[in-house]
């Protein structure tokens, strides 16, 4: 198989796989049967693409493979053979919705019901978050268990029981109630968020990016006085704003070096309106602090006229809402640059057991040894955090600093 039937199978794994599941699930009700019959399909795209040639509907081709395969896994089981006739009508049901789906995309709320599914509180928050990640991210077990900082055995293990746990409590595959919603509004919000990010961390993470955007928006309008939702849309915006000065050439390029000029202004210029308007709703949130973190950076005019102390400020609120560890590290990387790199350090410090796994933690422990002068501290952090990072482009940065720190 060509590096570019390899590159095409892996694009559509990506656009395709959540709105496939969803769509399964809708009619199956079945969670695990539709995300097997979504996995098979891409295995056999795998095989018969390369020899056959790409369908003129890629999509649709995975989602009608998925399709036949989940009735098929329906018909061999006494259950379906019993339920013979109600396995021909949701196999109706179904090509049906392959129909409006070529035609017109995904029904807008699928992929959102699924995460309201996954996020149901008989559900650990834990199982909530990474299911979602698994099912609508489609991303694998291991890159669940890093966005945890969990091993991929104790991953796998939660997702098995979450799914379990779906289908034994029969949990409706529809939105909540509105007296619900809330109930569930921060997992779900979690979740939007870390495919988001998920996005940041692959090398191909252009389609999850955009997804966890798109979902984003529909939230805030099902949620149209909800400040968190639309806190959450404005981190995002503000975020992926950058995007066009990210990277060069597939490599990532650091706030401080970034060409600003580049930034997309009226991503920018929508997200900083949404922060405004979430300051005059009076509700502050964890999603609505990052954004106005976000919004601080998005306004200066360069990295090193940033207010950093305000951020300071904004991190401090933020650790009062989510003290995680990696809130502390955000905070003590400001902290080190509105005080100078002594403190930063000494800030890093008081988190780095905890996230002895997590490379950003020892690239910002490098950069703060670095400005010290501590040149073979600062290149040992350096090649720890390439150790583990997972992006080809990270790891080659980060030896590159551990090979020749500046002073």
């Amino acid at each position: 198989m060509t590096s570019e039937v390899d590159a095409r199978i892996a694009s559509v794994f990506r656009r395709a796989h959540g709105q496939a599941v969803a769509t399964l699930v809708r009619y199956l009700g079945d969670v695990a049967l539709a995300e097997d019959a979504v996995q098979d399909a891409f295995t056999k795209a795998v095989e018969k693409w390369p020899v056959e040639g790409e369908p003129p509907n890629p999509a649709g081709w995975i989602i009608t493979t998925a399709r036949r395969g989940a009735v098929d896994v329906l018909r061999r089981t006494s259950r379906g053979r019993e339920l013979e006739s109600e396995v021909v009508a949701l196999e109706s049901r179904l090509a049906e919705t392959l129909e409006e789906w070529e035609e017109t995309g995904p029904v807008d709320d699928d992929q959102l019901r699924l995460i309201f599914v996954c996020c149901h509180p008989a559900l650990k928050t834990e199982h909530r978050v990474a299911l979602t990640l698994r099912l609508l991210g489609g991303l694998g077990v291991d890159e669940v268990a890093r966005s945890f900082l969990v091993t991929e055995a104790t991953m796998a293990k939660r997702l098995v029981r979450a799914k379990h746990k779906i289908k034994a409590a029969n949990i409706p595959f529809r939105l909540p109630r509105t007296e619900d919603l809330e109930e569930r509004l921060f997992a779900v919000l979690s979740v939007l968020y870390l495919i988001y990010n998920a996005g940041l961390e692959r090398e191909d993470g252009t389609a999850l990016r955009e997804e966890s955007i798109r979902l984003s928006r529909e939230l805030a309008r099902l949620m149209p006085g909800e400040s968190e939702a639309l806190g959450l849309l404005a981190l995002l915006l503000l975020n992926e704003a950058r995007s066009p000065a990210r990277w060069v050439d597939g490599y990532s390029i650091l706030l401080q070096d970034q060409d600003r000029s580049r930034w997309d202004r009226s991503m920018v210029d929508e997200g900083l309106a949404l922060v405004r308007s979430c300051v005059t709703m009076g509700q502050p949130g964890p999603f609505q602090v990052q954004a106005s973190i976000q919004a601080v950076h998005s306004v200066a005019p360069g990295f090193e006229s940033t207010d950093w102390e305000r951020i300071v400020d904004s991190y401090d609120l933020l650790y009062e809402m989510m003290p995680t560890p990696v809130v502390a590290l955000n905070r003590a990387i400001a902290i080190g640059e509105a005080r100078g790199p002594q403190h930063g350090l000494e800030a890093i410090n008081t988190v780095e057991s905890s996230l002895e796994t997590y490379h950003l933690m020892h690239a910002a422990r490098g950069a703060a040894l670095r400005k010290l002068g501590r040149s073979d501290e600062a290149s040992e952090a350096y090649r720890r955090a390439a150790q583990l990072a997972s992006k080809r482009s990270d790891r080659e940065f980060l030896l590159e600093e551990a090979r020749s720190p500046k002073t």
